[in-house]
């Protein structure tokens, strides 16, 4: 009978039959998808910048002599090869190191989802 008050019947709501708590696990498992799909953004983002960076990195140990760089794109600063390369290479340590978290964050999103749905899933198929 408890059970019985625990669901609503709600014929417009495909997840009225179910349970609160699996209704809300559904709804945390959709949450969690989203966050998922914003690392996933954020992740290729980087992948972006890493390859930018690296592709600048290339350009400039090509170079001879004295180096132009951009800044802010609009300002054009001299500097030496030594110099631009230092800052590159320490932007691609930083930009690998969070890449790296990035992953792991990844990798612990995906297990906590497919946990979740296993979860649900058991409890709408009984």
């Amino acid at each position: 009978m408890e059970e019985k008050k625990e669901q609503q019947q709600n014929p417009g709501n495909p997840l009225g039959n179910l349970d609160q708590e699996t209704q809300q696990k559904i709804q945390q498992l959709q949450m969690m998808e989203q966050s998922f799909q914003q690392l996933a953004m954020q992740k290729n983002a980087f992948n972006m910048e890493a390859s930018e960076t690296e592709h600048v990195i290339n350009e400039v140990e090509k170079a001879e002599g004295e180096v132009m760089r951009i800044v802010s794109g609009q300002v054009v600063i001299k500097s030496t090869k030594e110099k631009i390369l230092e800052e590159m290479k320490k932007k691609q340590e930083l930009i690998v190191s969070r890449m790296k978290q990035m992953e792991e964050q990844e990798q612990e999103f995906s297990k906590n989802v497919e946990s979740l749905r296993e979860e649900i899933m058991k409890k709408i198929n009984g």
